[in-house]
């Protein structure tokens, strides 16, 4: 109940504080390419529902038609304004009205592709026990993951590799959420973000 609340004080403020800047990044993509600047991807949630996550828009319009789930090193679907959202993690903003609205949480689990949430083994769905979130140990570690994806075999070795390490993480955080916690994964977070 503490972290409902506090994910809807801080997730209100954020919008508000940074409305200027949802703005600014919106025109920012519609000049740079065609298309809208939000994307909305399907997501798994708490429980294994699906939801939509909001993003702001860093590659070509209908990319998930184009490609993969994920993005690899060096994909050519992302634009050049893009690159900027995604190296600076300002791309993942519009997520604090998924918060607002309860589908998320702004320190959990990263919400995965439904057909990646497939693969799961049933001790890898216990992440979805909690809502998901904007940030945690995961993303910290793994800030540049695209970086780590290249190679022919980039999508299995996310698959046989990256994902499991990620949940692993995830899991010890089901396992002992606290308020204490979440603090510390958000400091981290910011530190991460201007390394």
């Amino acid at each position: 109940m503490i972290k409902r609340g506090f994910d809807i004080l801080a997730s209100a403020a954020g919008i508000i504080v940074l409305s200027p800047l949802f703005v600014l990044i919106a025109l920012a993509i519609c000049i740079d390419s065609p298309g809208p600047p939000i994307y909305k991807a399907r997501r798994v949630g708490r429980h294994g529902r699906e939801f939509t996550l909001y993003k702001f828009r860093s590659m070509t319009a209908n990319a998930d038609k184009l490609g993969p789930g994920i993005t690899a090193h060096g994909d050519a679907r992302v634009t050049r304004v893009g690159r900027i959202l995604r190296r600076t993690k300002l791309d993942e903003l519009p997520q604090l009205f998924n918060v607002l609205k309860g589908d998320m949480s702004l320190v959990g689990p990263r919400p995965e592709d439904p057909r990646y949430v497939a693969l799961y083994t049933p001790e890898q769905r216990k992440v979805l026990n909690v809502r998901p979130g904007i940030t945690s140990l995961a993303s910290v570690k793994y800030r540049n993951e695209e970086a780590v994806l290249t190679g022919p075999d980039w999508e299995l070795l996310y698959v046989q590799q990256v994902m499991p390490e990620k949940l692993a993480i995830d899991l010890e955080y089901v396992a002992a959420p606290t308020i204490w916690n979440d603090i510390v994964i958000l400091f981290r977070t910011f530190l991460a973000l201007f390394r």
